[in-house]
């Protein structure tokens, strides 16, 4: 898995960014989120990335923070979502209003996005309530972030298959705001959370 990529950018022709990287030149795919705030051609750029694997073809899609990765990568996991959607919602909105609509039940906002109709709105709302953690408001960076977020999912799907609902676990996870902690330190803390 390819997790980031830095390099000078030789072309920029949205949604396709050029990357050079020590004399390879790297296709990536970015939301427009992403594209606007990008650097001129041949200067310096840094992005955490996904590499999709399918039989004809391996993307590599390109995101300025870990959050908007997060998303992505939690989009592709509902049932009719593809890459290209998952792209199209990121550069639609950020990663915070698709949190608030999710959790306010605006499908209707989701509409607006192109190529999301009122069945699929109706069913990310629903899947994304879910699974969707509360994300850090400032775009994460480090490698202590990236540790604090896998953490916190594994922890939260741990949780969920303890058989807690998904709404408790939200409210469990919030209650831990030490991102030092590792997984198991944040389920103890949690399970203790829900004995006292």
């Amino acid at each position: 898995m390819i997790g980031s990529i830095k390099g000078k950018i030789l072309i920029k022709q949205s949604p396709q960014v050029l990357v050079e990287v020590n004399g390879i030149g790297y296709e990536v795919e970015v939301p427009s989120t992403t594209f606007v705030e990008m650097p001129a051609l041949d200067q310096d750029i840094f992005l955490y990335t996904h590499l999709q694997v399918r039989e004809d073809a391996h993307t590599l899609f390109g995101f300025s923070n870990l959050n908007d990765r997060y998303l992505f990568r939690m989009l592709l996991r509902i049932s009719g979502v593809g890459a290209k959607l998952a792209l199209a919602i990121l550069s639609s909105m950020s990663v915070n209003d698709f949190e608030r609509c999710v959790r306010t039940e605006d499908s209707g906002s989701l509409v607006k996005i192109p190529g999301v109709g009122k069945k699929t709105a109706e069913r990310l709302v629903i899947e994304m309530r879910d699974r969707l953690i509360d994300l850090v408001d400032s775009p994460p960076t480090g490698h202590q972030r990236i540790n604090a977020n896998s953490a916190r999912e594994e922890a939260f799907d741990a949780l969920l298959a303890l058989g807690y609902k998904a709404p408790e676990v939200k409210k469990l996870m919030a209650s831990i705001n030490d991102d030092d902690l590792t997984a198991s330190q944040m389920i103890r803390h949690a399970l203790k959370k829900v004995i006292d």
